[in-house]
């Protein structure tokens, strides 16, 4: 049994979206008297804030709940108010895990994310239908883009500042470890993408560390323990954990951009090949025998003929089935380290459920 019920997690996602909806509204309220496009771009941002997985604000509440640290100031589970630390924090991370995707699309050339147009997106069809050919219009949608994910970034920073929770230092210094870490690991994703020099396993492994699982996973289950009053032998396992589990995560995810389905994903399955991204699927793959045969592919996978072809090498390789073990591997490093702990008995459980939910999607 664990202290995680639907009814505490729904009143605290619930509360988690009434901060953001309030910071939304409050900033579409500050573009009065300006031109109707900077409204707008508030409109645009909070479009993009919505219809996510809410990974991050149920892991730091995994870990409050685990340790019986219920709504601040309450005993009588009165519900979790959208003023509580826990709540505004968890928001904060949404609101940076906002921006981080809102400027990762840009690098990307995304337009599109949840099966719906982006801030870049909404703002190239925009300039498109103001007359601009296609490369201005992604131009000027990116710069809108650009703007936005400024915007959240600071916002989510100002928002743990306003908790004004004893723990204040330490949770400003687990944003900037999210931050610093998301920007390592996303000029990593650049440098290594886009040519044939695939780098090896460890590097790939160490990218997707730092450009997911430790803003995604680590820093969120670390704050959770900082609020909860965690001893901090157990937040450095959390930690650990949260690094296992996000790595885990982020091979699924590259699974998912080559074999997933686009109606479930909400993301094309052939963008990693044609922008060459350096997944461990290629890392893998390039070292196979056969691969110089199809590799020139790779360089105009263009059609959907070139992509089916090295989609095809993946499986036949033994790529696929590689990252796949390899996610498996990092999931069960985390629930060991997490079942041979003393972290609490409903924590344990809990994060055993969060471990099986990061391996085991379609989304």
């Amino acid at each position: 049994m664990t202290v995680l019920t639907e009814s505490s997690e729904t009143q605290f996602l619930d509360a988690v979206d009434v901060v953001l909806t309030g910071f939304f509204a409050r900033g579409r309220a500050g573009t009065s008297g300006l031109p109707a496009t900077v409204g707008q771009l508030w409109d645009a941002l909070a479009s993009s804030a919505t219809g996510g997985k809410r990974i991050r604000p149920r892991l730091l509440l995994s870990v409050v709940d685990g340790y019986g640290g219920g709504p601040a100031g309450t005993s009588d589970g009165a519900g979790w108010s959208p003023e509580d630390p826990a709540v505004v924090t968890a928001a904060a991370l949404e609101l940076l895990h906002t921006a981080l995707v809102t400027h990762d699309d840009v690098i990307d050339h995304d337009f599109v994310r949840r099966g719906k147009p982006n801030v870049a997106g909404i703002y190239r069809r925009r300039a498109a239908a103001d007359g601009f050919d296609a490369a201005a219009a992604n131009e000027r949608g990116q710069a809108a883009a650009i703007i936005a994910g400024d915007v959240a970034l600071a916002a989510a920073y100002r928002l743990v500042a306003s908790t004004r929770a004893r723990q204040l230092p330490v949770l400003l210094d687990l944003m900037d470890a999210a931050v610093h870490s998301a920007a390592a690991g996303e000029l990593l994703d650049v440098e290594y993408s886009g040519h044939l020099r695939v780098p090896s396993a460890e590097v790939v492994l160490q990218t997707a560390l730092l450009k997911t699982a430790i803003y995604s996973f680590d820093v969120p289950l670390q704050a959770g323990a900082v609020l909860a009053g965690a001893p901090a032998e157990e937040r450095q396992l959390l930690c650990r954990v949260g690094q296992d589990i996000g790595t885990a995560y982020q091979l699924v995810d590259d699974l998912l951009g080559v074999f997933g389905h686009e109606s479930a994903t909400g993301k094309t399955t052939t963008g990693d090949l044609t922008a060459i991204k350096h997944t461990l699927l290629l890392s893998h793959a390039v070292r196979q025998p056969g691969w110089p045969s199809v590799a020139p592919l790779l360089t105009g996978a263009g059609s959907r003929t070139d992509v089916e072809t090295l989609r095809d090498f993946l499986v036949a390789s033994g790529a696929r089935a590689y990252v796949q073990t390899m996610a498996r591997e990092y999931a069960e490093r985390a629930r060991d380290a997490v079942a041979g702990s003393s972290l609490p008995v409903a924590l344990r459980a809990d994060l055993g459920v969060l471990i099986d939910a990061a391996v085991d999607r379609v989304r």
